[in-house]
């Protein structure tokens, strides 16, 4: 899971110093989300039948080794045209992701433990943000960006190797079953619809945060970089305990609007931030917390409510939906970014939370009466 986003979260934290060598615009930098999560959303549901046929161990064998490719065509890059091409390609692993290990998680965990287990697996992502916010981010003060990249892909390889000898195998890969709609419904829909707007609001956090700390608040790029990290550990910490919680009967339907609840007020603490600098690593929190352990909960959620057999299938469809939000989120707020209008942007941001919040009450509204009916 850490992989399969890290050339996204590399770029949002390494932004001060792409911006600056590759001469790139801010516009151009939430371009690179766009084109990532608008390839992982288009490729899901598709990647969710491929796991159902061929698996998860040889799904996730693939995924890491197309985000070391990805990874080290993102370092030789010269220019935008081929960090494009690369992060386009990105979208590959991000569309395997989630149901590869969602299935894992399904065929080996017991029921009682799969909320914290999909917390842990979940946190991964945020794993990634933490070592491209500080680990990377440092030693690209010492290698410089590339090199830092180039790392990264190298481990890539590494973990692809570990994951092929230590992972269970999968079973002889299945026949094409009659094909099933790729339109979410029901419960699977509104999880896609609330992941939509989340994705919209995170991805502009994840994208702009470091550029925001050096341009507004006189961060330097490493401290910058460390915004990225701390965001990071909170998800970590708030995507495994969440979904610890949403695992416990009856907790997991109101959780997913209270946490973006929260990350409403994450998002008004970024816009008071230009006035109040410190607000700003509160805020990181907030985001970490709130905001990023949202999507872990959905995913607690589609494993509770897939219909037998379909689990790559519906991880993939709200999967699709969290990339679409993450593809349309940061090129509006890299307009006002550009524009110098660094807090109207967060206020948006506080907008796209507000609405994934509406739409997670209102469906648990309509579920617990269906459910009482």
């Amino acid at each position: 899971m850490a992989y399969s986003m890290m050339q996204l979260f590399l770029l949002g934290a390494l932004g001060p110093r792409l911006v600056g060598e590759l001469g790139i615009s801010p516009a151009v930098l939430g371009l690179t989300t766009t084109i990532g999560f608008g390839t992982a959303a288009v490729l899901s549901p598709l990647g969710g039948r491929v796991v159902d046929r061929l698996g998860p161990r040889r799904c996730l064998v693939a995924l890491l080794l197309a985000s070391a490719v990805a990874l080290a065509l993102i370092g030789a890059a010269p220019g935008a045209g081929l960090l494009l091409a690369a992060v386009a390609l990105g979208g590959l692993p991000q569309a395997l992701a989630n149901p590869a290990t969602n299935k894992a998680i399904l065929a080996a965990v017991p029921p009682s433990d799969r909320g914290s287990v999909t917390g842990m697996k979940q946190a991964g992502v945020q794993l990634g943000a933490f070592a491209a916010g500080l680990p990377l981010t440092a030693l690209a003060g010492g290698v410089g960006w590339r090199g830092a990249v180039w790392t990264a892909a190298g481990t890539a390889v590494a973990a692809a190797a570990w994951a092929a000898r230590a992972l269970p195998a999968d079973p002889p890969p299945s026949a094409p079953g009659p094909r099933s709609s790729m339109v979410p419904r029901g419960t699977i829909a509104w999880l896609a619809a609330f992941s939509l707007l989340l994705g919209c609001g995170i991805a502009s956090v994840n994208t702009y945060l470091a550029l925001f700390g050096t341009e507004r608040l006189g961060l330097g790029p490493t401290a910058a970089g460390a915004l990225v990290a701390v965001l990071g550990v909170a998800g970590i910490v708030g995507r495994v305990g969440w979904s610890k919680v949403a695992g416990r009967p009856g907790r997991a339907e109101w959780l997913p609007g209270a946490l973006a609840a929260g990350a409403v007020g994450a998002a008004l603490l970024l816009a008071a931030a230009s006035g109040a600098h410190p607000l700003v690593w509160a805020a990181a929190v907030a985001v970490g917390v709130f905001a990023v352990s949202g999507n872990a909960v959905s995913m607690v959620l589609v494993m509770q409510r897939a219909a037998p057999g379909r689990a790559g299938q519906d991880s993939a469809l709200v999967s699709a939906g969290f990339f679409a939000g993450f593809a349309l989120g940061p090129p509006l707020f890299g307009l006002l970014a550009e524009a110098g209008r660094y807090g109207a942007g967060w206020l948006l941001v506080a907008a796209e939370f507000a609405g994934a919040c509406a739409v997670a009450l209102l469906w648990a509204v309509r579920d617990r009466r269906r459910s009482a009916a």
